[in-house]
């Protein structure tokens, strides 16, 4: 008995909370659906307004003329789609607000750019699509032409269109519910028999007050299930299902033109530098030994003394050549990277920096070989710029792997103020980050201090974590 009273007791206490979870969700839903009523009362009263203002006062003014109607009704739809049209993006920007905020959903815009007016030695405007005399009319047919062919642009205005009708659907149904139920009470109290099966009897009293109080609770109800549809239709118009528009698809074409476009200039300009290392340093001294060699040949016999002082500098010559080739396989690829990977690599480099430097590494394992060249000659640009720049008196260089990206970061105790359009260093390496679809960000304030981080999206090939901490 006691365990089927409990029982009774806790599953009454469930349905206690959804009751009010219920009816607070149905509260909110009828605020929402109220302000979304309120809200295209203007988008439907200024537009229509305006095109019975217009018409009328293009009928007023050509009374007694033969095209008045044909006038007056051109006037009213010019004004009407005018107004229409200033509520297009505000609108479109409202929703989004408001998904945003009610359900979390999140619908990113890109509008396709508009070209610049140009114009040329006649004095006409080109808008990008056709020449007009006119600068206003230039920018006019510029807009419409661009307002037509913007994928963002054309759905908002097809939102403008549905919005209104979808509230008003929803609105009707919703409050339509709510009236009823409403009106079936206060016939059943006053007793009168114009509404519903309601009489005098007492039997009919109680039944229309059980249908008002379904018909409200029904209505409350069907209240957040209609602003959720509102929100569902809100983002298919708006965003196709979240699919990328074209407007997005351009601009990534566009960046991925550009850095596919560095990273050919970057490649061409390495084998020019090899090509030129190679011709003015390693291949000028070997061919300065072939040439010592060959007057050692002449002298083996008429002069040894000589010979073998000739010998010693080519041996000279020799060793000077292999370690121009061993600094230009350096510059290409370290092989401390390719050996020992990025960790190692720094800590070498940071060896041969001019200012005391601490390095961290933090990698659960190396990165790809492209990916660690890149953060290992951006990392190299970055020293040289603080040395050279800074004036700073120690460097900290920070290596770590989180969320999917190879993340470094390098500080300086300097003046600051690092600015990437006052050399090439910084913005070669924007570049070089740019072929991975890495970001490069600068703070750098007056008085320092200047911290420099890269970030490169790559994946690494094991959960090996090695994690070290050495001042150098």
């Amino acid at each position: 008995m006691v365990v089927a009273a409990e029982s009774r007791i806790s599953g009454g206490g469930v349905v206690r909370a959804q009751t009010e979870a219920a009816l607070t969700a149905g509260g909110l839903g009828l605020a929402r659906l109220s302000l979304l009523l309120l809200g295209a009362v203007p988008v439907v009263v200024v537009p229509v307004f305006g095109a019975f203002f217009a018409g009328a006062t293009a009928t007023w003014m050509l009374d007694g003329y033969y095209p008045a109607v044909f006038v007056a009704l051109v006037a009213a739809v010019v004004a009407g789609l005018t107004l229409a049209g200033m509520f297009v993006r505000p609108w479109a920007r409202r929703t989004r607000g408001q998904l945003g905020r009610w359900y979390g959903i999140r619908l990113p815009v890109e509008y396709t750019p508009r070209p610049a007016l140009e114009a040329d030695a006649r004095g006409h405007w080109w808008t990008g699509y056709s020449y007009h005399r006119s600068h206003g009319v230039a920018r006019l047919a510029q807009l419409l032409h661009w307002a037509a062919r913007d994928a963002a642009t054309r759905r908002e205005m097809l939102w403008l269109v549905v919005s209104p009708l979808l509230v008003a659907a929803s609105g009707l149904l919703v409050f339509g519910l709510l009236g009823g139920g409403l009106a079936y009470l206060v016939v059943a109290v006053r007793g009168y028999e114009s509404w519903g099966p309601s009489s005098t009897g007492a039997v009919n009293v109680l039944v229309s007050v059980l249908l008002a109080v379904a018909l409200v609770a029904l209505g409350v109800l069907l209240a957040p299930y209609a602003v959720r549809g509102y929100a569902e239709v809100a983002r298919r118009v708006l965003d196709r299902d979240g699919r990328a528009s074209h407007a997005q698809l351009t601009r990534r074409v566009a960046e991925l033109t550009e850095t596919r476009a560095d990273a050919v200039g970057n490649q061409a300009a390495e084998l020019r530098r090899i090509e030129r290392d190679l011709h003015d340093g390693a291949q000028a001294r070997l061919v300065a030994i072939g040439m010592t060699l060959g007057t050692i040949e002449h002298l083996m016999e008429t002069d040894p003394a000589a010979a073998r002082q000739l010998l010693s500098e080519a041996r000279q010559s020799s060793a000077r050549a292999l370690q121009e080739l061993r600094d230009l396989v350096r510059g290409i690829h370290p092989p401390v990277l390719a050996e020992r990977g990025l960790g190692d690599a720094v800590r070498a480099l940071a060896l041969d920096c001019a200012l005391p430097t601490e390095v961290c590494v933090s990698l659960p394992d190396r990165p790809p070989a492209p990916v660690e060249a890149t953060a290992y000659f951006s990392i190299c640009e970055l020293l040289a710029n603080a040395a050279k720049h800074s004036g700073a008196e120690q460097v900290w260089v920070d290596i770590m792997y989180r969320a999917g990206r190879l993340r470094v970061t390098v500080t300086d105790d300097g003046v600051g103020v690092a600015d990437p359009t006052r050399g090439t260093g910084l913005r070669g390496i924007e570049r070089r980050l740019g072929t991975f679809d890495g970001v490069l960000a600068i703070d750098s304030t007056s008085g320092g201090p200047t911290t420099i981080t890269l970030e490169l999206p790559c994946e690494l090939s094991s959960p090996r974590t090695f994690t070290s901490f050495e001042k150098v």
